[in-house]
């Protein structure tokens, strides 16, 4: 018992050194409690085009398939919240989180830099480090331990901070000491479901994300359906309608992380820059940025979409 609760220690003392924000763990175990929900949730064709959510269903629900022997979840919060909101009434919008490098990638360095100390210190560690890119239900994780708890828009939320962060793990097979689950502060609030301009929030808890103006805008190959026109509010690239409403983000603090910094000229583009927008324009902005999961092509299809 001693020596998981050194371990833990060490591992939050790493987290913190590393920049992320909030730590917690949890035992690694089959999710028995999230398999009635993904699957009523699935069957309202809730996912939309997005397919890759119905595979691996098994992998969802069990860390160990992922990484055999696991033992432990470690859950980590990393700030984005940007020292200035470029979202700018009347102008066209992206989203916070895609203002500078994609988060995949400046996390992802981090969470190796993470296991390698962790070796390093602790010894031999068989382990995965997860961003957002393999079937891991990270916000129900999250909320096992301890670090925040799922909001009524089904985005973590945390007292300190809100919910401008990304969610990173690592599945490791280290027996930890565990945390509680955190409580949920969401109360009669509704101020996500009401400010959603497609209905993406049927019910507390609950998203639509065949309905979601980030799915529309991100994921959606095809043409953007006819009955959401003139429902957008100028967003071309993911939306934080839901985010920018709950009372939580009040508490959101800018990041100082040097990587998620847009580029200068983001800033100041103005709707007849995005409507002309170039391909070398579009290179310069997001080099390295998420909006390039759009391509040049796709952004211009949310432009066209929204000012139209």
């Amino acid at each position: 018992m001693q020596q998981q609760a050194q371990h833990s220690r060490f591992i939050r003392q790493v987290a913190t050194e590393l920049g992320f924000s909030f730590c917690g763990i949890s035992k690694a175990e089959f999710l028995a409690d999230e398999v009635p929900r993904l699957e009523a949730w699935l069957k309202r064709g809730y996912q939309g085009k997005m397919s890759y959510l119905e595979n691996h269903f098994d992998k969802r629900l069990d860390p160990t398939l992922l990484v055999p022997g696991a033992k432990s979840v470690v859950s980590l919060i990393y700030n984005y919240y940007p020292p200035k909101d470029l979202a700018k009434e009347g102008e066209l919008k992206i989203a916070k989180y895609a203002y500078g490098e994609d988060y995949h990638f400046v996390i992802k360095d981090k969470l190796k830099v993470f296991m390698q100390r962790l070796e390093k210190d602790i010894g031999a560690i068989q382990g995965r480090a997860f961003v957002d890119s393999a079937p891991v239900m990270e916000r129900v994780w999250a909320k096992r331990s301890g670090i925040g708890w799922i909001g009524k828009n089904s985005l973590l939320l945390n007292k300190q901070m809100g919910s401008f962060f990304f969610l990173a793990e690592l599945i490791i097979d280290l027996e930890l000491e565990y945390d509680g689950p955190a409580k949920d502060y969401c109360g009669t609030c509704t101020a996500c479901m009401d400010a959603c301009p497609t209905d993406a929030i049927p019910q507390p808890y609950v998203v639509d994300g065949s309905k979601c103006i980030s799915y529309f805008t991100i994921e959606l190959k095809e043409e953007i359906p006819t009955d959401v026109k003139g429902k957008f509010e100028n967003w071309i690239f993911g939306c934080d309608i839901c985010q920018d409403v709950c009372p939580w983000n009040s508490f959101s603090k800018p990041h100082n992380e040097p990587a998620f910094q847009p580029h200068p000229d983001l800033e100041n583009m103005t709707r007849q820059d995005w409507r002309e927008i170039t391909d070398d324009v579009f290179q310069k902005l997001f080099r390295h940025a998420a909006v390039k999961r759009t391509k040049l092509e796709g952004l211009r299809r949310n432009i066209l979409f929204v000012e139209k």
